[in-house]
């Protein structure tokens, strides 16, 4: 058993420690040497392997673990991004033959070069991912993200109902995105124990100084704020040893809090070497004798973000502050209204009971549209139709009834079981339009349909079926798990009876990004 799976386990804290892999033999040599401690302050230390953190083009987690000297039973990363299921399972038989069995399960960050309208990059999502290996590897490890930073209603409730689909879909834990709203880290740890069967959770640590701010605002997802920033600033101004020494000091006392909230371990990044880690060590081990409980370490954790002179540090944008059970919003008329349409006309010509649908199911299945040319022209007259009222991309397996009417294509990533970790205050990571996620949430709201968000598991679309009509295979026999036509909606709740039974057993970009100061 890994020191990672025997952790978890025992209820152990734990430290993963991230490597960002590069083509260097001193960084190899850096990351053995601070493996070989094996620990932190006598918690057991263990590495994960970090995937497409830049460019798809870089050393993948399988090749950097194969050119370890002493290789460790490392937790392996999967990126999404420009992904389809085939990758995966790729890799999967790859782990196998490296005697590998765990796997941390990402969406990704915005690839490099995607812009939207240009092609197409689809990301393999980590909802469907941890589906697919569940089934393909029932006793493996599986983690995924969890994105608890968020400061509107709409993405933040969408988060949580994502969260609570990875952990139907089979994920043994989650990790949480990297933030420093302590607030939020209780708030996603009191959510976890709510759950029918709570599970591990593992936050994202790094020291946070001013080069790294600067660098995490051009990173979606991570919150630096502007008192956050002034303080940072005011450090450095005075010297840079005093400003890594606050920055140690604010790590060591947020690993301190994180343990004494109840979280499983934290996923540790940003230490290079083993001088920074005894360092670390040693800042933790003096709090950890005047600390013991929440009560004494709150106003130690309050004070390192103080500084004579400057107003206090709030770790929520200005102007948004929201809080997980807080109900704020709904949709608008318009909203609302085009979900009615939709639904009615879904109901119409797609229900197979009335006579209409049974008509139009006939029309649909004719020889014909079986012929190459048949199949082009019923394509182009999907698209024509769903195009102007969705933004349809015809995928082949049309969800709508399962997203509320709001098409999956539309999202840059082609994400379907909800938002990345990208977002900030509603907006896509691509900056370019409102998160359809946050839209979807507010309509499922207004209607009443809540638990569609959550109950709902829904597959990837596969390569093969996309750009032809998804109308032939929903009028197929009700038994078998096709595409829906304008929804989805029988074929989702199949598939998703099918991994529940097998799964309750149980972003931003990487974890996080290893970065320099």
């Amino acid at each position: 058993m890994s020191q990672l799976k025997k952790a978890l386990h025992e209820k152990s804290f734990v430290c993963v420690m991230e490597f960002v892999p590069k083509s260097s033999s001193a960084h190899f040599a850096s990351i053995e040497a601070l493996m070989a401690r094996s620990h932190l302050c006598g918690w057991p230390m263990t590495v994960a392997i970090a995937d497409r953190v830049g460019s798809p083009f870089e050393m993948s987690p399988l090749e950097a673990f194969a050119s370890l000297e002493q290789p460790h039973p490392a937790l392996l990363h999967f990126s999404g991004k420009d992904r389809e299921r085939q990758h995966l399972l790729e890799q999967l038989q790859r782990m196998d033959a490296a005697g590998l069995d765990q796997l941390l399960l990402l969406t990704g960050d915005r690839l490099p070069g995607h812009e939207p309208g240009q092609r197409p990059v689809r990301y393999l999502e980590s909802v469907a991912a941890l589906q697919i290996v569940r089934q393909a590897r029932p006793g493996w490890l599986l983690g995924a993200g969890m994105h608890p930073f968020k400061y509107r209603e709409e993405e933040g409730g969408a988060q949580y109902f994502k969260a609570e689909k990875k952990l139907a879909a089979g994920a043994d834990f989650l990790t949480l995105q990297l933030g420093y709203d302590a607030s939020k880290h209780r708030e996603a740890i009191q959510w976890m124990s709510r759950q029918p069967s709570p599970k591990p959770l593992l936050a994202c640590v790094m020291g946070l100084t001013l080069g790294r701010a600067r660098i995490f605002e051009q990173v979606a997802g991570i919150v630096v704020t502007p008192s956050m920033r002034d303080l940072l600033e005011a450090e450095a101004a005075l010297s840079k040893a005093h400003a890594q020494a606050r920055s140690l000091e604010r790590l060591a006392l947020q690993i301190i809090g994180l343990r004494l909230m109840g979280y499983a371990g934290i996923h540790l990044s940003g230490i290079h070497d083993v001088e920074q880690l005894l360092t670390l060590e040693q800042t933790i081990n003096r709090w950890q004798s005047r600390i013991h409980s929440l009560e004494q370490w709150a106003p130690a954790w309050a004070a390192c973000w103080q500084m004579p002179g400057l107003p206090a540090v709030t770790f929520h944008p200005p102007d948004a502050n929201w809080r997980l059970g807080e109900s704020r919003v709904t949709a608008s008329r318009k909203e609302t209204a085009r979900y009615h349409l939709l639904s009615g006309f879904h109901s119409l010509l797609f229900s197979r009971s009335s006579w209409l649908s049974q008509a139009f199911g006939w029309a649909v299945q004719r020889p014909v549209w079986a012929t190459p040319t048949g199949a082009r022209v019923l394509h182009r007259l999907e698209r024509s139709v769903k195009r102007p009222l969705v933004g349809c991309d015809t995928c082949g397996r049309c969800r709508l009834e399962d997203t509320l009417y709001v098409c999956p294509e539309t999202c840059p990533k082609g994400l379907a079981n909800g938002p990345c970790g990208g977002t900030s205050l509603n907006r896509c990571e691509f900056g370019d339009r409102e998160c359809i996620h946050s839209v979807k949430y507010r309509m499922a709201k207004a209607v009443g349909q809540t638990e569609v968000l959550v109950e709902r598991l829904i597959p990837c679309v596969e390569e093969n079926s996309r750009h032809r009509s998804s109308w032939p295979g929903w009028f197929e026999a009700r038994g078998c798990a096709s595409a829906s036509p304008c929804g989805g909606g029988v074929a989702s709740r199949l598939g998703q009876r099918a991994e529940q039974k097998t799964a309750l057993r149980i972003s931003q970009p990487g974890v996080i990004t290893e970065l320099d100061n």
